[in-house]
């Protein structure tokens, strides 16, 4: 006969190991039977199949760096061969040299920064205001404003080039890093999502509550928005300066390789000529990636931190 009723502990907590059968279930296996049980508190261990597509993925994902530091290694000659090189070779600095030098990089990585900089700040800062006055404050006409930004997210790039590169040309801004700075430091984009993230991550109560202790709006911003926005503005700060260092549209019409080139600019000169090095290529954009990676290991981890207070705060 079975017996269902749990045995007390001193503790009044039911001990699951007191349920016993005519047959005689012994305790060590409802002991065993109770840990694969999920609850709070327990550890998920990832299984072999989990780790198996983990590293495909990051193999797929770390394959074209690495295939450019072996290209770069390289010389033109054996790039072309069949097949293509899998190790690295001896012409990684020499290669390296040449793409500095010819391509003025030293200038263009100094520019990319001050125009990446500048334009993720500028974004970050824009955005969050314009997202919390969109999201908490009350004003007319302030759904018709929101949808026309986001609509502007429609209209494609190219189509503003002629009027902007007239803008530039009257101002006398043509290759000068603020015309490509100032037209990119508020995106549509960085307004909506901003908007989207505020509108659930600040209390409105907690706003009026600063407001009734005397708080001006500058004070509310301070240290109420930008303390609670800290998450959304990391990943859309990170977002931003991959995008801008990476822009090449826009650049490439403002500004010159010889002048004040950004780091896409000052590598389409090293395309140039009959026969192009892919070797100096590739070891250029190998140069251009560099400051990246460099700066995800140094902010990744206060990057990632932000995701996941935005993520646990929601």
């Amino acid at each position: 006969m079975l017996s269902t009723k749990p045995a007390e502990s001193t503790d009044g907590t039911e001990d699951v190991t007191s349920t016993s059968s005519a047959g005689g279930s012994s305790g060590p296996k409802a002991k065993k039977a109770s840990r694969g049980k999920s609850g709070a508190g327990r550890h998920m261990y990832a299984g072999r199949i989990t780790y198996a597509v983990l590293t495909i993925f990051t193999i797929g994902s770390l394959f074209p760096l690495v295939w450019t530091a072996i290209a770069a290694s390289r010389n033109s000659a054996r790039l072309s061969q069949t097949p293509p090189p899998f190790w690295f070779g001896g012409n990684l600095f020499k290669n390296l040299e040449i793409a500095w030098t010819d391509a003025n990089m030293g200038q263009a990585l100094l520019n990319t920064t001050i125009v990446a900089g500048s334009v993720t700040a500028g974004t970050v800062i824009f955005s969050t205001l314009a997202g919390f006055a969109f999201a908490k404050l009350r004003f007319r006409f302030k759904n018709l404003l929101m949808v026309l930004i986001i609509g502007t997210m429609m209209v494609p790039p190219q189509l503003s080039v002629v009027p902007l590169y007239m803008l530039i040309a009257e101002l006398s801004w043509t290759d000068q890093l603020q015309a490509v700075i100032l037209p990119t430091l508020v995106s549509a984009f960085g307004v909506f999502f901003m908007r989207q993230y505020l509108t659930g991550a600040l209390p409105s109560e907690l706003i009026e509550a600063a407001r009734v202790d005397g708080a001006n709006s500058m004070r509310i911003i301070w240290h109420i928005v930008f303390p609670a926005a800290r998450p959304a503005m990391a990943v859309l700060g990170m977002l931003t300066f991959v995008m801008s260092w990476n822009d090449f549209f826009w650049p490439i019409i403002a500004l010159t390789q010889n002048g004040n080139p950004t780091v896409q600019v000052a590598l389409t000169g090293l395309g140039r000529g009959y026969i192009p090095d892919q070797s100096v290529i590739m070891a250029g954009a190998l140069l251009g990636t560099l400051p990246l990676l460099i700066a995800f290991v140094l902010f990744g981890k206060h990057i990632v931190g932000g995701i996941m207070q935005g993520a646990v705060k929601g």
